[in-house]
This record gives structure tokens, C-alpha cells and sequence, in this order.
């Protein structure tokens, strides 16, 4: 029997055994192998090679735009960017990936251009694997969507949920160290609902014989896999509804009744028109606040606060990711800072390197000549 044959298979045997403590376990194990014989099949299949696409990451944040074919990811890129991406009115206009760079706040945000994607993708279809290659290296997932075919977003995560994208989510809070003797040791959380043995159980799988382990939260088991295997990607990402100009008013509840069917909040997506060049700014807004990135204003020394060119930094970055993106050896040379703005406690506070900032503050570092 291939791996084919045995994955369908596991996926059946899940499938018609009812979830319930008694199973618990016994469904671990299953998931964990199906888990371990897909990987196995996705390496072999990769071994055989294949052209990819190679982007080199450039800028303040990298964002992916996905979406199926000819949902009019090239018209909006060229819209947002400088980038120059064929567009036409048919399937697979974009074969190659076309890195653009958008200019918001003071950030310069890179935006890629992906060859759309099709069902399958994750599996090889269409070059899919090359595609969803690219996209693991992003800071942000944007999903594009026709107004029309909402329901696509469901499949574009499905694609990329095999491809070891985990979206809007946080890694399982999971440690394992091996140890010599004394067989698996399990330590929980109150909060975690797994059965011991179960977690037991899908370590032993992955070949741990001897470990102490720490699990916390409430993973679910797919989460728990997740965290042994530890080859998952988390990224943040929103939807642009486009051709949004192309629908009737009236038809506008309709269009927001679907979207609360596949679970998409009407409120927290974007419309846009990339034709027409409309909704861009909000789309900009929210690209902006997904990716977390901060402005901080340099003060330098004889020239003034430079409002013209912010530092960018993501939120929750101190004074040193400051000295360190700035280079010239500040890190090394720093004295200490003073900071005005929401970050400090009054203006010109002084401060160490430890010290989060906020965005728009207004930095100075003194450092030793």
C-alpha cells in the first residue's frame, strides 16, 4: 500500500470513530501518524524537485495577496504599488511572483503578487506548493475575494492550513526536553482538557521514549501535533472583498449574509474596487494595523525631530530593536534615551533600552562617541 493509499485510509478511520474521552487517545494517535505520513509524502514529492520562486524579502513588513485566478490580485497590486503586473480578463494572467512596494505611514510595505491560487494547491496542483512556498515567508496574509464567490475563502485556508499555515492563531504554549530515563513525564495547566495518556500517546509517535513535557492553555489535539512537530508558520491576515462596484445595493445583505456564513465579520472586511481604484486607503488602514508596525520620530542631534522618514518598528519593540535597526554601532555605544510621546511617562523622559515603545514617540539616544 503507497502513502496515498495509507493516508486516505487514517483519514477514514478518523473520520468514522466518534470524538468522545474513551476515543480521545485512540484519535491522537491516529491524527499523529496522518500528521507524520503526510510530511513523509510531501518529501518525497519536493525531492523530485521543481522551479520556485525565490523573493528576496525587502523593506519594513512582506505581504502576501491570495486568492483563486482572475480575482484581480495583478490590477490591485499595480493599483497599491509600483510594481507593473500583467492583468487580463482570463485564468493564470500572473505566473511569476511580483514583488511591488507600498509606501503608507512612512513603512515601506512589500507586497507580493502570487500566481493565483487552485484547489489542490497544497497538494501540487497549478505549482501550488512553489506558490504556498512564498507565502510562508510573509509578514501578513491578505486573502482577495470576488464579491461574487465569497465562498472561495474557505478553500484558500484549507490550502493553506495543509501547507502548515496556522492563521490568526497563537503556537500551542507546549516545551519538550528529552531526557535519558524515566519514560514521558506529562505536567498541565489546569486549563488543559487532554487526557495524559493522550498526550503520551502522540509523543510516542513522533519517537519521544524519554521527555518532560509542559503543555498549557487548552490545545486541541491538531494544536498539540502542531507543537511537536514544530514546522508551522503563524501569520496574521484580513480579506479585500473586491468588484465591490460592481454589485447592486440592493444586493448588498445578500453579499453580507454570506460572508456571515463562512464566518467573516461584514464590519472587519474590506471592500474595494481595484478597477476603479476605490477602498484602497481603508485597505492601506488595515494592512497598517494587522502588521503591527510603529512610527517613532528621531530626534538627531543639531537637525531636529526628522517627521519626514519615522523609524518603523513593530509594536511592543524597545529602545534597543531601536539602536539595533539603526546600526552605526549604537547598541554597543548607548548611553541612554529620552523619549516624548504616548510611550513616556512626561516629555523628554529618560530611558533605558528596556523601554517599549509607542507609535509617533519622539526618540533621542545619546550614545558615546
Amino acid at each position: 500500500m503507497g502513502l496515498e493509499e495509507e493516508i486516505e485510509e487514517i483519514r477514514e478511520e478518523i473520520a468514522s470513530t466518534p470524538y468522545n474521552k474513551s476515543t480521545e487517545a485512540h484519535i491522537g494517535r491516529l491524527k499523529a501518524k496522518l500528521a507524520e505520513k503526510k510530511e513523509k509524502l510531501e518529501n518525497q514529492s519536493s525531492a523530485g524537485g521543481g522551479q520556485g520562486y525565490a523573493v528576496e524579502k525587502t523593506g519594513d513588513a512582506t505581504v502576501a495577496l491570495v486568492g483563486f485566478p482572475s480575482v484581480g490580485k495583478s490590477t490591485l497590486i499595480n493599483a497599491l504599488t509600483n510594481a507593473e503586473s500583467e492583468t487580463g480578463a482570463y485564468e493564470f494572467t500572473t505566473l511569476n511572483v511580483n514583488p511591488g512596494m507600498l509606501q503608507h505611514n512612512g513603512a515601506n510595505v512589500q507586497i507580493l503578487d502570487v500566481p493565483g491560487l487552485i484547489e489542490g494547491a497544497a497538494g501540487g496542483r497549478g505549482g501550488g506548493k512553489e506558490v504556498l512556498s512564498v507565502v510562508r515567508t510573509a509578514d501578513l496574509v491578505v486573502f482577495m475575494l470576488s464579491v461574487f464567490e465569497v465562498d472561495q475563502y474557505e478553500r484558500l485556508r484549507r490550502e493553506l492550513y495543509e501547507n502548515k499555515i496556522r492563521l490568526d492563531a497563537e503556537p500551542p504554549s507546549l516545551t519538550i526536553t528529552k531526557k535519558g530515563k524515566g519514560g514521558i513525564t506529562v505536567t498541565t495547566s489546569d486549563d488543559v482538557e487532554l487526557d495524559e495518556g493522550t498526550i503520551k500517546d502522540v509523543l510516542r509517535e513522533y519517537g519521544y521514549v524519554n521527555a518532560e513535557v509542559t503543555v498549557r492553555g487548552n490545545p486541541s489535539i491538531d494544536e498539540l501535533i502542531d507543537g511537536v512537530m514544530d514546522n508551522r508558520v503563524y501569520l496574521p491576515s484580513i480579506v479585500a472583498v473586491n468588484k465591490a462596484d460592481l454589485i447592486d445595493r440592493d444586493y448588498l445583505p445578500t453579499v453580507y449574509e454570506n460572508l456571515r456564513e463562512i464566518g467573516l465579520d461584514p464590519e472587519a472586511v474590506t471592500f474595494i474596487s481595484a478597477e476603479k481604484e476605490k477602498g484602497l486607503d481603508g485597505l492601506k488602514e488595515r494592512v497598517w494595523e494587522a502588521l503591527g508596525l510603529i512610527r517613532v520620530y528621531m530626534d538627531k542631534p543639531g537637525r531636529g525631530v526628522d517627521y519626514e522618514e519615522p523609524l518603523i518598528l513593530t509594536e511592543g519593540d524597545t529602545v534597543g530593536d531601536a539602536c539595533e535597526k539603526l546600526g552605526a554601532n549604537l547598541d554597543e555605544r548607548f548611553r541612554f534615551a529620552r523619549v516624548t510621546g504616548p510611550s513616556a511617562k512626561h516629555d523628554e523622559q529618560q530611558v533605558g533600552k528596556d523601554h517599549a515603545l509607542a507609535d509617533e514617540d519622539v526618540l533621542r539616544i545619546v550614545a558615546r562617541k
